[in-house]
This record gives C-alpha cells, structure tokens and sequence, in this order.
C-alpha cells in the first residue's frame, strides 16, 4: 500500500508540474504537445491508482468508509476524475494546476489521519451517500469553473489574456459548462436531500440539525442562480458570486459539520 501510495502521489505531482510547463510555454514549443500528453497519461494514472487504494482499505474494513477524510479524499478523487477526462476533451487541462495537488493532500491526509472505525451502512443510507457524494464532487468543480471563470472575465476586462488564462476555452463555452455542472449537481443534491429526509431518522437530534440547514441554504442558492439563468440570464460576476456562495454553504454543512462532530467532539454524525 505505501509504495502504491507513493506512486500516486508522485503521480498526481508530475502530472500538475506538467500541465504547468504546458501553460507557460508558448505554442510554437515543440515540447508542448509532450507536456499535455504526460499530464493527460500521469492525470489518469493518478486517479485510478487513487481509487484503487480506496478500494482496497474498504476490502480489507469491510465497508466504505466515510469519514472526514476519508471523504475529504474521495470528493478530491471525484474533482481529479472529471478534471483528468475534461482534460481530453476540452480546454480544461489547467484544472489540473489546482485539482491534482490537492487530491494528493487530500489522498496523504486520509492515508496518515484517518483512523475511525468504518460504521456498517445500510442500503437505504448507502443510497443517500451516493447521490451525496457525486453533488459535492460536481458541484465542488463548478466552483473551480466559477474561480476560473472570475479571472478570464478580469483579464478580458484589462485586455491582459496571458499565461495559464490563454489556454481556457472561450467565455461563453467556459459559462455554459459551468451551468451545466451546476445543473447536474443540483439535481444530484436534490435527490441526496431527498433520501436523507425518507431515510435518516430523527433528522434533527442526531446532532444534524445545522448540516440541514446549511445544505438547505446552499440548494436554495444553487436554485435561486438556475432560475436566475433561465428566468433572467444571470450570468459572469453574479453568477460566480451565487456558485461560491453555494458552495461554501455546502461545504460547511458537510466538511465543517464532520470536522467538528469527528476530530473536536468525537462523535459521528
């Protein structure tokens, strides 16, 4: 396991060291198309190794194991996964600038601090859990998105398009798949908030009661924006002001609730 961990972690470095000599070169480099094809190869690698370790530790405890880094992990897992396939698709190899390091901190962090027991799950929260899991990675890139999104609006402003912000896709492409993110998370968080009404019982005395509340917050945010889109054609700095919003509101329901109930009060949630 150590010397997989390794593998990945360098792995996960390489590949973001590359996607920076791939931004900073100029076009006419003739190491440039090198640079993106080991980012690509290395992004990939990164991330299947990555899963692997996961599934291997939930081999040998018997479950998944959800807790607060174990999480923190996988939503890094989850926003390195779609960076590496975005990144032969379109224009958004640069994601890996800032999601490839830190799923390796994330991986380290689970890899060393992660020491609670793995709690057995029943089908009906395991269902929860997985349509919690894929909104906060989704939606976790729609604020990556969003952040980048900030910046190009910015340079375009100041008529200064230079560095990592030349190799964006164009504006509008760039918004589009944001909402498209936001979309599909949102969806997911519905569902997610669904289940966990139907299924998780005593909602609001098991020591819940804020991470609810917070993520009701956010999903009310994330609507108010997609309507705001469709109603009125929200768009550029509104828009990335309500995606961040939303997403610190989630990931304060999720990750700051987990932190304080599993690292300051030793409870689970």
């Amino acid at each position: 396991m150590i010397l997989l961990l390794a593998l990945t972690l360098v792995a996960y470095l390489i590949a973001a060291a590359s996607v920076m000599a791939w931004v900073s070169v100029g076009e006419e480099n003739s190491r440039r198309p090198a640079y993106r094809s080991a980012a690509q190869f290395l992004g990939a690698f990164a991330v299947l190794a990555h899963a692997a370790i996961h599934a291997i530790a939930w081999h040998v405890s018997g479950g998944p194991d959800l807790h607060f880094f174990s999480a923190l992990s996988l939503v890094a897992l989850g926003v390195a996964a779609l960076t590496a396939v975005a990144s032969w698709r379109q224009q958004l190899q640069t994601l890996g600038i800032v999601a490839y390091p830190l799923a390796a901190v994330t991986l380290l962090l689970y890899h060393f601090c992660d020491s609670a027991q793995v709690e057995k799950l029943d089908w009906q929260l395991q269902l929860h859990v997985w349509f919690a899991l894929p909104a906060y990675i989704i939606l976790s890139l729609a604020a990556l998105l969003a952040s980048m999104l900030w910046f190009q609006e910015r340079a375009l402003r100041q008529k200064q398009i230079r560095g990592w912000l030349r190799t964006l896709p164009p504006l509008t492409q760039l918004e589009q798949l944001l909402f498209r993110c936001i979309a599909t998370g949102f969806v997911l968080l519905t569902l997610a908030m669904v289940t966990g009404i139907l299924f998780v019982h005593n909602l609001l005395t098991q020591h819940l009661w804020h991470k609810t509340v917070l993520t009701a917050l956010s999903w009310l945010v994330f609507g108010w924006l997609l309507f705001g889109r469709w109603r009125y054609g929200w768009r550029g700095p509104r828009a990335v002001k309500f995606t961040l919003a939303a997403m610190a509101l989630l990931l304060l329901a999720f990750f700051g609730s987990k932190f304080v109930l599993e690292l300051i009060l030793h409870r689970g949630d």
